[in-house]
């Protein structure tokens, strides 16, 4: 059945009967507007929007990986500022045609994408476009933290790096090729692995700028430098090329730094560390800051797109 042959309320109530609620959650849907609990006063909040076509392609990912994606890119944004995340606000809008299982599977998608760091998909809204769209408002907690936002970097400060870059990048070179492998690559694309816990860590820790990597290692970054009024230097030799991207790279003719530097969408966390700081697990050194302005690789601007720009 269609969308159009279930109707709005219908559609509604089918994906409200599939959503769980965390501990934040006072009041769910049904009502004007959601309650959601904020212990510390301050509420982080992100909004981003995917549109069919620039952002995703129902022929290439299923329903329920878009509604993962959906999730990661707006989660990933709240703990770049150190925050834990408690909600998320969807808006749809979708084509008539559109199967009723299909908008159900992105609804799984979004309540697993968000209860995985304790969060829930508490509302939002639906309607007919012709042109398949997603926005995904999310909410989130400091817990007592200052947040950390782009403008703190120093000079002598570590650059760091939790996550990965350019396997979602690849992935969608290999896809737009026309090909389905390698799977480590396409599975990337389709779905990121944001590594959530590393950016409370890094607030503990005493980061002094965070980003999330979603336009460009290259680019997010460059957002730290301006902000903060410094320059960002990365080694190249930080970043392994796994076998996988190195075999693609070769049979696509693509150099694979490209992907690993300006590569978006794995939604990896860049953060900056005073120099004395004890990296924990899941953090690698991949730069330093210095004196000065923009993002350069061992010394040396990056000949090359920095990442994605939307309307370039």
């Amino acid at each position: 059945m269609s969308v159009a042959g279930v109707g709005e309320f219908g559609l509604i109530d089918r994906v409200t009967a599939r959503l769980t609620y965390g501990s934040t959650v006072l009041l769910g849907p049904g009502d004007d507007a959601a309650v959601v609990a904020a212990p510390d006063a301050r509420v982080v909040a992100t909004t981003d929007v995917l549109v069919e076509g620039r952002h995703f392609r129902r022929d290439w990912s299923g329903a329920h990986d878009i509604g993962r994606r959906a999730a990661a890119a707006n989660l990933a944004d709240v703990v770049a500022m150190g925050a834990d995340p408690t909600a998320l606000l969807v808006a749809l809008c979708v084509p008539t045609d559109v199967a009723t299982d299909w908008v159900e599977e992105l609804a799984d998608g979004l309540g697993t994408e968000a209860a995985g760091v304790g969060a829930s998909v508490v509302g939002g809204d639906m309607s007919a476009s012709p042109t398949l769209t997603i926005a995904v408002t999310a909410l989130g907690d400091l817990g007592g933290r200052a947040p950390v936002t782009r403008a703190g970097a120093r000079p002598g400060d570590l650059v760091a790096l939790a996550g990965r870059t350019g396997y979602a990048a690849a992935g969608f070179t290999v896809l737009s090729r026309g090909f389905r492998t390698p799977r480590l690559l396409v599975e990337a694309y389709r779905r990121p692995e944001v590594p959530y816990p590393a950016g409370p860590q890094a607030a503990g820790l005493g980061a002094t700028a965070m980003i999330d990597v979603s336009d460009g290692l290259l680019a997010d970054l460059g957002h730290v430098a301006k902000a903060s009024g410094v320059a960002v230097d990365l080694t190249r030799d930080a970043f392994e090329v796994p076998p996988q991207m190195r075999d693609a790279a070769q049979a696509l003719g693509v150099d694979p730094y490209a992907w690993l530097l300006a590569g978006g969408d794995d939604h990896a966390l860049a953060a900056t560390f005073p120099p004395a700081t004890e990296l924990p697990p899941g953090w690698r050194p991949i730069g330093r800051v210095a004196a000065g302005s923009g993002v350069t690789v061992d010394g040396r601007p990056f000949e090359g797109p920095a990442g994605w720009d939307h309307f370039r």
